[in-house]
C-alpha cells in the first residue's frame, strides 16, 4: 500500500479557494485562482495564454503538490528540452481543433519525463496531438529517455490514420505507434506493464466518459506499483466520470489528485 501523506481536504491551494459545488469533499485538490478564465480557442491550438514564467511557475506547483503526496518521486524535467518538443509540434501536426491547453501540454510531457514509462497506452487520442503530450518524451527531438511501447488508441478509423499521420513525422522509429480499435480490449490485451494509462475516450452516449473506468480495469493488472494513471476532463466532465473519480480516489487503491487549472482538468493518480 502507498504511504500517505498528510494534506489539506479542503480546495484550497497557493492560488486560492473557490466553491466547487460537491468538490470540497474530495480527497486532494489543486485549484488554480485563475481556472475559470484560463481557456483555450479550441481551432487555435498554438496561441500563447499566459508569458511562459506563468506557465512555468504553475506546473512547478502542480508538480510540487504532486511530489508531496508521493504520486511522482521528484519534480524535475527539462523546460528547454519541452520548447523544442511544442515547436515540432507546432510545424509537423495537423490539429484541426484540441481542448490541451499549453499548460495541460506541458504537464502531461513533464509527467512523462518525471516517470518515464517504458510502456505508455493512451485511450481516445483523436488527431494524436494528446498522445504526443505523452509520447513525446520518449521519441521525436530531444527525447529524454528511450521507451519500448508508445501506443495512441482510437476508435475512429479516419482519425487514427490522421494521428498516425502526425506521429510518422514525429517520430521513424515506430517506438510510438497508433492502434485503431476499442481501447477496453486494446488495454485488455496489452500483456506487458504499463507504466502511464492516459485516459480520454469516449464510449457510448450513454457510458460517455463512464468508459474510462472499463478501460482502467481492463489494464489494472498490468500496472505496477508507481504506475500513473492520467484521465483527462476530470473538471467539465466530472458527472460522467463520477464511477472512475469515485474509484481511483479511494486511498487502498489510488493515491490522487484533481489538477483543476483550466476548465478541462486532469485526475493524475498513482497504483
Amino acid at each position: 500500500m502507498r504511504k500517505r501523506s498528510s494534506f489539506d481536504l479542503s480546495a484550497q491551494s497557493e492560488y486560492g479557494s473557490h466553491n466547487l459545488n460537491n468538490w470540497s469533499s474530495m480527497p486532494h485538490q489543486f485549484v488554480a485562482a485563475d481556472w475559470e478564465q484560463y481557456r483555450i480557442d479550441y481551432h487555435n491550438p498554438f496561441q500563447a495564454l499566459e508569458a511562459p514564467e506563468e506557465e512555468i511557475a504553475i506546473v512547478d506547483k502542480v508538480l510540487a503538490r504532486l511530489a508531496e503526496l508521493q504520486i511522482i518521486p521528484h519534480t524535475r524535467y527539462d523546460r528547454a528540452r519541452f520548447e523544442t518538443f511544442r515547436q515540432a509540434v507546432i510545424e509537423r501536426f495537423e490539429i484541426p481543433w484540441t481542448a490541451i491547453t499549453p499548460r495541460m501540454q506541458c504537464l502531461l510531457w513533464a509527467l512523462n519525463a518525471i516517470r518515464q514509462p517504458r510502456n505508455m497506452l493512451a485511450a481516445g487520442i483523436f488527431c494524436g496531438n494528446t498522445f504526443i503530450s505523452n509520447a513525446g518524451t520518449g521519441v521525436g527531438p530531444d527525447a529524454v529517455y528511450q521507451a519500448d511501447n508508445l501506443v495512441g488508441i482510437e476508435i475512429k478509423l479516419d482519425e487514427a490514420a490522421r494521428a498516425e499521420r502526425n506521429v510518422r513525422a514525429f517520430d521513424e522509429t515506430g517506438v510510438a505507434y497508433i492502434v485503431a480499435g476499442d481501447a477496453v480490449q486494446v488495454v485488455g490485451a496489452f500483456d506487458k506493464p504499463i507504466e502511464l494509462l492516459y485516459l480520454d475516450a469516449n464510449g457510448t452516449d450513454a457510458r460517455s466518459k463512464g468508459i474510462y473506468l472499463d478501460i482502467l480495469q481492463a489494464g489494472l493488472a498490468q500496472m505496477p506499483q508507481g504506475a500513473l494513471v492520467l484521465a483527462h476532463n476530470s473538471v467539465n466532465c466530472a458527472e460522467k466520470m463520477s464511477d472512475y473519480l469515485d474509484f481511483v480516489r479511494v486511498p487502498q487503491r489510488f493515491t490522487s489528485l484533481n489538477v483543476i487549472f483550466d476548465v478541462e482538468g486532469l485526475e493524475v493518480s498513482a497504483v
